[in-house]
Parts: structure tokens; C-alpha cells; sequence
């Protein structure tokens, strides 16, 4: 087979499997999304059950606190949005009449620079209006699914903790003796990998919410906790989240307040925020704990809330990280290590040194 045969024989096989590959993950999503989410949140919690276990709670015992704990830190987060939504749908009335003035003057405007009128407006509400039971059928579906998944989640927890020490030697054994401790280390430094990674994100989302909460109060926005807490949950996505986290804000703080004065409170909280983010934060506190590169991590972001959505852009990262490890011991696989890394080889090899 002469070369250029060869390349296109290649190329064609890499695209296919790749097709394939990816739709197959897309169906494997309600058994796989939950599993993946299980198995972060394990290794988030492998260093409590370890200390709990060190004081001679038994295994299962401390899997299953964990599993608690876990459970009772998400119900509360899911309490505390809820009750400031709450108080945000309680003065809608009155941010309404805030904001309706803008809201004429903006449609007034749309009716008179473009194409669009009255009719089509009126069109689209009837169709909307029209579309609603469907609508209300799909958000109950949805939110069944979701709430299967959600106590799965924490099912799968408990057992990823409780049989760990099975799964590992699994692993082990897929490869032969010689390769033993090589398997050891990869499994190892993906777990560090993947928890200082975790940390790190943690204790950022707590300082962004602190800063956010701060200075918003400063400003005079209203239901600045409800716009901090969230805010700071989306910069678990690396870049796109902080965009979002900033629109949101944007569109919540001008509903309820309907002035200039908490949007400029909101960009100036955003920048001192970002900034002290990017140059102190980040690389103190996250650290290069998964080593990979902007332009492949904003690239896996992007292909995980395709397939995924957003549990895939959350999801995207760790697991990459954990992927890079793989490839930087396998020895045929280290040019695709050294592609998704940031920096050089030995960059890299900082990085699995500073996990030995």
C-alpha cells in the first residue's frame, strides 16, 4: 500500500471510530453520566473515608457516611438556591415594574430598526402558548430523569468507596507482573491528580462566592446570594463558566433592581473577581494539578456540553486529566500526551514528581 493510500486508509478509520465512539457515548449517557459523576465525587471524598477508617470504622460504615455527608452538602446547596429563588419570585412584581419601561422602549426600538413586528411577536407567544403542555410534559420528564440519576449518583458512591480496594487490584491485574507498579503509579497519580484538581475548585468557589456576595452587597444588588453562590458553581467549567456566571448575573441583578447603578456593581465585582482569579487563585490554589493545555481544555469543554451537556462541561476536565496521566506512561501514547499537556516534557515531569 503506497503512502498516501495509507494515510487515507488511516484518516478514515480515526474519523469513523471517532463517529462512532462519540455516539455511543452520547446513548451511554444515563448509565454513564452518573457513573463518571460517582467516581469524581469518590475520589473527592477517598481522603475522609482513609481518616475515618484510620480511627477504626469499619469499611462500610465509612463509605456510608460519606455517601451521607456528600448527600446532605448537595441537599443544602439545592436548599439554600431554592429559598433565594423563592425570594426572587417574590418581588417579581415589583421588579417588573422596574424594568417593563425598558423592556417598551427595547421592543419600540427591535420595531423599528429591523424587519420583525408586532404580529410576529404576537405569532411566536401564541405558538409558545400553544406548546405548553408539551413544554410541562418534558420539564416533568426531565425532571424525573434527573432525580433518578441524582440518588443513583450517591448509590454508586457508596459502592465506588465500599469495594475500592477491589476495583484497584482489577486494574492491577489487566497488565502483566513486570507492569505492576507502573499500573500502581498511573492509578496513584490519577487520584491525586483528580483530587487536587477537585480541591482546588472547591476552595476557589468559596472564595469567588465570598468576593461576589461582597461586593454586590457593596453595589446595593438584590439577591446578591442567590447570583454569588451560583456564580461561583459555574467556574467549576474552566473559562465558559465564568461567562455564563457573569451573563446570569448581568440578567438577575438587572430584573430585580432595573438600574444602571447594580449593573456597573455587578461588572466591577466581576473584574475584581476575575482578576484576583487569574493571578492569584488559580495558580496557588489549583495549581497545574491536571497540566493541560487552554486551547484542548476550552476544546473539551465544548465537546462535553455537546454530548453531555452541562454534567459533560463539568465533567470534561478531570477526566481529561486523568486521561493525560494514562498517556504519559504509555509510551506510544506520549505524543498525544505531550499535544493535550501544557508546556513540555518536562513540565511533565514536574508534575508526576510533585504526585510520587
Amino acid at each position: 500500500m503506497t503512502s498516501g493510500k495509507q494515510i487515507l486508509y488511516t484518516g478514515t478509520v480515526f474519523i469513523v471510530g471517532i463517529y462512532f465512539l462519540t455516539a455511543g457515548l452520547i446513548k451511554a449517557k444515563p448509565l454513564l453520566a452518573p457513573l463518571l459523576t460517582a467516581v469524581i465525587l469518590a475520589l473527592l471524598m477517598l481522603p475522609v473515608a482513609r481518616k475515618l477508617e484510620s480511627w477504626k470504622i469499619n469499611r462500610m460504615l465509612s463509605s456510608l457516611i460519606n455517601t451521607v455527608l456528600l448527600f446532605l452538602v448537595s441537599v443544602g446547596f439545592v436548599a439554600l438556591i431554592s429559598i433565594q429563588i423563592q425570594s426572587f419570585v417574590a418581588d417579581w412584581d415589583k421588579a417588573r415594574q422596574k424594568i417593563m419601561p425598558q423592556i417598551e422602549k427595547l421592543e419600540n426600538y427591535i420595531y423599528e430598526k429591523t424587519p420583525i413586528s408586532p404580529e410576529d411577536i404576537a405569532k411566536q407567544q401564541n405558538e409558545a402558548t400553544g406548546n405548553m403542555g408539551k413544554q410541562a410534559i418534558s420539564f416533568i420528564n426531565g425532571l424525573y430523569s434527573f432525580s433518578g440519576d441524582y440518588l443513583l449518583t450517591f448509590v454508586y458512591v457508596f459502592f465506588l468507596l465500599n469495594y475500592r480496594k477491589k476495583f484497584r487490584q482489577f486494574f492491577v491485574k489487566l497488565f502483566k507482573k513486570q507492569n505492576k507498579d507502573d499500573v500502581d503509579d498511573v492509578l496513584s497519580q490519577a487520584i491525586k491528580i483528580t483530587q487536587g484538581y477537585l480541591y482546588g475548585k472547591f476552595i476557589l468557589m468559596i472564595f469567588l462566592t465570598i468576593i461576589y456576595a461582597v461586593g454586590m452587597a457593596v453595589f446595593g444588588v438584590s439577591n446578591f446570594i442567590i447570583i454569588s453562590v451560583l456564580a461561583a458553581l459555574l467556574s467549576i467549567i474552566p473559562y465558559i463558566g465564568n461567562i455564563i456566571g457573569f451573563l446570569i448575573a448581568i440578567g438577575l441583578g438587572y430584573v430585580a433592581d432595573g438600574d444602571t447603578t447594580a449593573l456597573i456593581g455587578i461588572v466591577v465585582t466581576f473584574s475584581v473577581a476575575q482578576f484576583v482569579e487569574s493571578y492569584l487563585f488559580e495558580p496557588y490554589v489549583v495549581g497545574d494539578n491536571v497540566n493541560l493545555d487552554p486551547f484542548i481544555t476550552i476544546i473539551a469543554v465544548v465537546v462535553g456540553s455537546m454530548m453531555w451537556g452541562i454534567i459533560g462541561m463539568i465533567l470534561s476536565i478531570p477526566i481529561l486529566g486523568i486521561i493525560n496521566v494514562v498517556f504519559m506512561h504509555v509510551k506510544p501514547l506520549k505524543p498525544y500526551s505531550f499535544l493535550l499537556s501544557n508546556g513540555d516534557d518536562k513540565g511533565k515531569s514536574k508534575i508526576i514528581k510533585q504526585h510520587k
